[in-house]
């Protein structure tokens, strides 16, 4: 049995340890896996070679990912995955391991469902916005990449006595900004899937702070707020309060760094339980976390919509930020 492994989508960090996990696993099983570099681009152009266990040494302590990654607009293309499963049937690979998020596992369903090729999934995102699971890889890394940039921003926003708004990433799911938000002690969060996010509610806490003695707040905004971007909601606070404010956008340093143990020990596991789910004829599924458990949810879960963050944290934050 050959089977293929590829990450796709935005990095994120982990996705090595789980290459590794999947590449080794896979050796002591007798298999064979080819690294398919640069995401479903390069499943589409055939650009994969063999991985050896050799050439997974020392990849567990790094960012990113050793065999690259791309977005393929093109696999969206009923034609495009076909091309690719013909490829991969004629090089003999009759499974995937598929590392990414969202679009990469709704592609990998797909090709699953249309061209009968075995996939499994491990939800490799920074933005935790996958259905099912509790986790996903690189969320950990993120999370405490944020929350060291804001502790830091904490220290200049107290001695000049400003207020700052800190944008983080997470696409259009409010996790990594209310998380960010909760571990850093700032004085509000806004982020998308909230209903009462107003710029009025804004306005109200930053007050709120200000006549609790408070020389200085944290705003965290997730990047696809519905209020717009920190940068837009800060001209505005600017422009009709006049706030002695500052913007501070965190952008891919997010992305980037050395996986945190938690993040190292799901990539090997998820990698390690996807070879072996495939080995035993398994197909069409990806991995998750589910209050501490290991779990396996069926590729086709993957058009359901992502659980919004848990509303008591952002009530929490509330509570805490007096």
């Amino acid at each position: 049995m050959r089977l293929g492994v590829l990450t796709s989508g935005g990095d994120a960090p982990g996705m090595n340890a789980a290459i590794r996990a999947v590449v080794r696993q896979a050796d002591a099983l007798g298999l064979e896996t080819f690294g398919i570099r640069h995401g479903f681009r390069g499943l589409i152009q055939g650009d994969w070679s063999p991985l050896k266990s050799r050439d997974c040494a020392n990849i567990l302590q790094r960012g990113g990912t050793i065999l690259h990654t791309a977005r393929a607009p093109e696999f969206a293309d009923p034609s495009v995955r076909a091309q690719a499963a013909e490829g991969l049937r004629a090089a003999g690979l009759s499974a995937l391991v598929v590392i990414g998020g969202d679009g990469s596992f709704r592609g990998a369903e797909a090709l699953a469902r249309e061209q009968g090729i075995r996939c499994a999934g491990i939800p490799g995102t920074i933005d935790n916005d996958l259905p099912g699971t509790d986790r996903t890889l690189g969320f950990d890394t993120a999370l405490n990449t944020a929350v060291e940039a804001v502790d830091r921003i904490r220290d200049t926003a107290s001695s000049h006595e400003r207020v700052f708004l800190v944008e983080v990433m997470g696409r259009s799911s409010g996790m990594l900004a209310v998380h960010t938000a909760l571990a850093c002690g700032a004085e509000f969060v806004l982020y998308p899937e909230a209903e009462d996010d107003t710029f009025e509610e804004l306005v109200h806490q930053l007050k709120l702070s200000a006549e609790r003695g408070k020389g200085s707040s944290i705003v965290i905004v997730a990047e696809g707020d519905q209020l717009g971007s920190a940068v837009a909601i800060g001209d505005r606070l600017q422009k009709d309060f006049g706030l002695d404010l500052r913007v501070a956008v965190l952008g891919h340093i997010q992305r980037g760094g050395s996986p945190t143990a938690l993040d190292r020990i799901w990539g090997s596991r998820w990698g390690s339980e996807a070879v072996k789910r495939l080995a035993a004829g398994e197909a069409s599924f990806y991995l998750g976390l589910q209050e501490g458990a290991l779990v396996a949810l069926p590729l086709a879960r993957i058009q359901s919509p992502a659980a919004p963050p848990p509303r008591e944290l952002a009530a929490l934050l509330r509570i805490l930020a007096r």
